[in-house]
């Protein structure tokens, strides 16, 4: 036998290269073999037979060739090396060596067998692709194990390897949550599937996009990952932003694994910004793992395992003024300490002390089986398991500070299984069944504890918190995911290849959120927190005085059926395909009857029979052998936050109800809550009897009698639709001389019935010389989560150029273009806060403007360099650079009151208020650029096959080798910045450098 294969210019381009983003890959977690086989002369070989050989497991495929010359089988483990073994009765048999799959983007095969006299002897071999996808019809990104071995991920976390993609920007200003925002988009939009099961935080309370605290499994775990934002295969769903889609490693004929341990401290942190020392807290941070796979039964049974363990520090670099602390507030010590002075005496509560660092954990494991029972049947299950926390600010803006026990623990324990089974019933049809269930239980507990409620003591220029934060007093979350997925693939003899499915995830919730429910208490200055006159005081409960009689238990499905055909004609590839989605619910919100008789319907609409249909065009065009054109336009829906449908089955005056102190005359200066005649309620076994520890009796009874007071009820509008986005996505792949490999995509998309916060009380009455309009609330107060009017139109424009060279070196260079816009920002888990932290002119309108996601312009780089210093033993240096504008921000005042709006839409202090002419987010922050290096050495192993290595990552090089670079300075949430307040401060997390020094080990 010989072995000949046919690649273009393009395709074998990119086969080799690193790191630059281009084309799609599906949602799935395998890959796929297609091609067309001839003989000599251009006719089609029909019956040849095909055989796909897995060579480290040994997983036999087969099939045969059809009519038109074309074969194809789908489901294979992505990754390699592969052989193709084409067996010809009237041509020369040959194989296709060294054949590595990418995930779910099929390896095309276009071979011309030939006489035997005629034969060459050419040997064409690849490599497991280390940057990109290839042949589809929209831009994504594509990752192997390249990347994901030697990028510097000082995280270990996905989000350090596809930030690589100039088109998704990683927020690294919140520790570690980076979240990703795709194309300018919410990371709420996104979601993120492993093995096939979403794993995307299916509530929405983390910026991060997981359902728990860091990425949900070990970073070694994973083959490849992808970043998809325009796919046009129907089987993408459940996302408006973008798909991340990871799978994982299997085991093989060989034993194989590998350890690690990492470390990092104070030490190794930089200690000094701008020309000006800062201090950190003492802490130190280590990491270790390991990996192992092999045969059970060999050529049958194999197994996979991964683990990773974190103990760690949150570090919380605020201080006074004059504290050295990273980030300085604008308070004194002197202030602070007579605010714990009065706390411990006359509030008889230690606050805690200011907080420096907190001790985090972080535990992951993953165990995956993969059978072939036969040469038709092949199965893999996978268990992951994820336990971790972060202590976190609840209030950390820069005009807010905090004490230690008003910090609270975030943590999550999660559970999932998939199994998948793959079956080839005949040469044309495939089918793939997968069940999956995921089990999350979230935590979020304050560190001092609950029996203290919220005190906040506002100074002239910071506002101080103690006790217990208010949304953390009665907050309880877990769900589990259940789903299934049936699908079909027919190749039929002429070359279409149908695609066909039905999918049903079902999700069961239990959410208690009850805030204030220890009550939150307001003092205007530290004087009238010493003598006891408040502010403001909030109570809520569920009118049994029992938090959990208030919880809500809901849940729905998403039903989903698909069909698809891909087909090719000349030099076309055509992608054609319709979705179809819709929603099934028994679960309704308690009907509150007050609601009813004010606006003249119930107050419990969900999402049960709503539907939406997604049709999808892709396509493929080769120009040239050195360039390749693609295209497609499609319909998408999903990624919309659950927490926002929570909230009407939790917060509609049934369950719960909100009690104010100034009904009872608690808040005009007039009653001291340290007065005799001030009785409390609802105290716990042994805590003092005092504000804070109890609730002053007026509001507790109010509440259990079911009456409340500045209450909103949440419904959803009972006309609402599915939010849908239509995006349009053109692009081109080009080869220059000398293997230069460009890159250009536009994706054009707009946003459809988005999803928005409106009050439902309000009617406008008026309107000021300056033309705000002016509202009087006449039905129960309310907020509806309804669909804009507006649609909303982004852009992104992204380049990339791409080159490795014989000498060892590579480099990838991108540029991304984003003008992202939506109606509402829609950055919080609850009502009031979507609705009052976004700016506006009038806080019912609907104008379509910049989003607070986009990142306007954004560069990035890599630069590798593999070279042998010590004899055989490589020494690898990888380079990673990103330069991008800041967030955009608005010039807003605090309107709270009657001014100008006449009645108060409970805007809550915050300084979100435009002024005539202004638009939202018209201005731009400052630009941040930075650098990140990874170095390792390999090391001999103690046996034959064997290897060791040490390394060591720097996060942001830059401010390691000058510490006024790297700088971050970036607007505080949400994005609004008030009369004379300095647009921007310095985020100290981000812009100091620090290193990790660490060993591996594989075998």
């Amino acid at each position: 036998m010989n072995s000949i294969a046919k690649l273009s210019r393009v395709a074998l381009a990119v086969a080799l290269s690193v790191g630059v983003a281009t084309t799609a890959v599906a949602q799935e977690t395998s890959s796929g073999i297609r091609g067309n086989i001839t003989g000599p002369q251009g006719a089609a070989d029909a019956g040849a037979k095909i055989t796909i050989l897995h060579v480290p497991s040994g997983t036999v495929r087969e099939t045969t060739v059809g009519q038109s010359g074309q074969f194809s089988l789908s489901g294979l483990r992505v990754g390699g090396p592969y052989q193709i073994i084409i067996d010809s009765d009237r041509f020369e048999d040959t194989i296709v060596e060294e054949v590595y799959l990418t995930l779910g983007e099929p390896y095309t095969v276009d071979l011309a067998l030939q006489a035997e006299q005629d034969v060459e002897n050419i040997v064409v071999t690849g490599r497991a692709l280390s940057g990109m996808a290839f042949n589809e019809r929209g831009p994504s990104a594509n990752f192997g194990a390249a990347e994901l071995q030697n990028a510097p991920a000082i995280n270990r976390n996905i989000t350090d390897i596809i930030r690589l993609d100039p088109r998704v920007y990683v927020d690294e200003s919140a520790g570690d949550q980076n979240s990703i925002r795709c194309a300018g988009k919410s990371p709420r939009f996104n979601s993120f599937t492993l093995d096939g099961v979403r794993v995307n935080d299916s509530f929405g309370l983390n910026e991060n996009g997981y359902p728990t605290e860091r990425m949900p499994f070990p970073f070694d775990a994973i083959e490849q990952v992808a970043v998809e934002l325009a796919p046009f295969d129907v089987m993408y769903g459940g996302f408006t932003a973008c798909n991340i889609n990871a799978v994982t490693k299997s085991g093989t004929n060989e034993f194989h694994g590998s350890a690690f341990y990492d470390y990092t401290s104070d030490s190794f942190r930089g200690d000094s910004l701008e020309g000006e020392d800062v201090n950190l807290g003492e802490y130190s941070e280590k990491r270790m793992g390991f990996t192992v796979g092999g045969p059970l039964i060999e050529d049958k049974l194999f197994f996979f395992a991964a683990y990773e363990k974190l103990e760690g520090a949150n570090l919380f670099d605020r201080g006074p003024i004059g504290s050295g602390a990273v980030d300085e507030i604008n308070i004194t010590q002197a202030e602070l300490d007579e605010i714990v002075s009065i706390a411990n005496n006359l509030y008889q509560y230690d606050p805690g002390q200011i907080p420096s660092s907190l001790d985090n954990e972080d535990e992951k494991l993953l165990v995956k089986l993969d059978w072939n029972i036969n040469t038709q049947h092949r199965m893999s299950l996978t268990y992951n398991y994820n336990d971790g926390n972060n202590f976190t600010e609840s209030d950390g803006d820069n005009d807010e500070f905090e004490f230690q026990n008003h910090l609270y623990e975030r943590g999550a324990e999660l559970e999932s299984w998939v199994g998948v089974l793959y079956s080839d019933w005949t040469d044309k049809f495939t089918t793939e069944v997968r069940i999956g269930y995921l089990d999350l239980q979230n935590r979020q507990n304050s560190v001092g504890g609950t029996d203290f409620g919220e005190i906040r003591v506002e100074t002239d220029d910071v506002d101080v918190y103690l006790g217990g934060d208010d949304s953390r007093q009665s907050n309880v979350l877990g769900y589990d995911l259940f789903n299934v997925s049936l699908r079909g693939f027919y190749y039929m003899d002429n070359g279409h290849e149908l695609t066909f499915g039905y999918e049903r995830e079902a999700l069961d919730v239990y959410n208690l959120f009850v805030q204030h429910s220890e009550t939150e208490i307001r003092f205007d200055g530290i004087e009238n927190f010493r003598n006891g006159f408040a502010d403001s005081i909030y109570y809520n409960n569920a009118p049994s005085q029992n938090p959990e009689d208030a919880a809500a238990d809901w849940g729905y499905a998403l039903n989903t059926v698909y069909v698809q055909d891909d087909f090719d004609y000349d030099d076309f590839t055509f992608m054609v395909g319709l979705r179809y989605d819709w929603y099934t619910s028994s679960d309704e919100p308690a009907e509150n009857p007050d609601f009813v008789a004010d606006y003249g319907f119930s107050n419990t609409a969900t999402l049960d029979g709503e539907g939406l249909i997604q049709p999808r065009l892709g396509l493929t065009y080769s120009l040239t052998d050195d360039t390749t054109l693609r295209g497609g336009v499609g319909l998408y829906s999903g990624g919309n936050p659950n927490v926002w449908l929570s909230n009407s089955f939790s917060a509609n005056n049934v369950l719960q109800f909100g009690q104010r102190g100034r009904s009872f005359g608690y808040t005009d200066g007039s009653r001291s809550l340290f007065d005799d005649d001030v009785v409390y309620e609802g105290l716990e076994d042994g805590v003092p009897n005092g504000p804070g520890y109890g609730v002053p009796k007026e509001l507790y009874d109010a509440v259990a009698s079911g009456v409340g007071d500045n209450f909103e009820i949440n419904y959803l509008d009972p006309n609402f639709d599915i939010p849908s986005e239509w995006k349009l996505s053109l692009g081109v792949t080009h080869i220059f001389p000398d293997n230069y490999l460009f890159t250009a995509d536009l994706l054009v998309s707009r946003l459809q019935d988005q999803a928005i916060i409106l009050r439902g009380d309000l009617e406008q009455i008026g309107t000021t010389d300056e033309g705000y309009p002016q509202y009087d609330s006449v039905r129960e107060p309310s907020f509806v989560l309804t669909n804009s009017d507006t649609d909303s139109t982004s852009y992104m424009l992204s380049f990339g150029v791409a080159k490795q060279y014989d000498n060892g070196v590579d480099f990838t260079a991108g540029y991304a273009y984003s003008d992202a816009e939506d109606v509402q920002p829609m950055t919080s888990s609850v009502a009031i806060s979507n609705y009052t932290n976004r700016a506006f002119f009038d806080p019912q309108e609907q104008v379509s403007s910049t989003s607070n996601y986009n990142i306007r312009h954004r560069f990035t780089a890599t630069l590798n360099y593999e070279t042998n210093f010590f004899a055989e033993y490589a020494t690898r240096f990888s380079l990673f650079g990103a330069l991008s504008e800041g967030q955009p921000y608005s010039y807003a005042f605090d309107g709270t009151g009657s001014e100008p709006y006449v009645f108060d839409p409970y805007l809550d202090y915050v300084e979100n208020i435009m002024e005539p002419g202004a638009e939202r987010n018209e201005h731009y922050g400052s630009w941040w650029g930075k650098l990140d290096l990874r170095i390792s050495q390999e090391l001999p192993g103690f046996a034959e096959g064997h290897s060791a290595s040490a390394f060591f990552v720097v996060d942001n090089l830059t401010n390691l080798i000058n510490d006024d670079w790297g700088i971050l300075e970036q607007v505080d949430f949400p994005n609004t910045v008030g009369p004379g307040d300095r647009a921007e401060s310095r985020v100290g997390d981000a812009s100091l450098y620090e290193i990790r020094v660490g060993i591996e080990y594989r075998f």
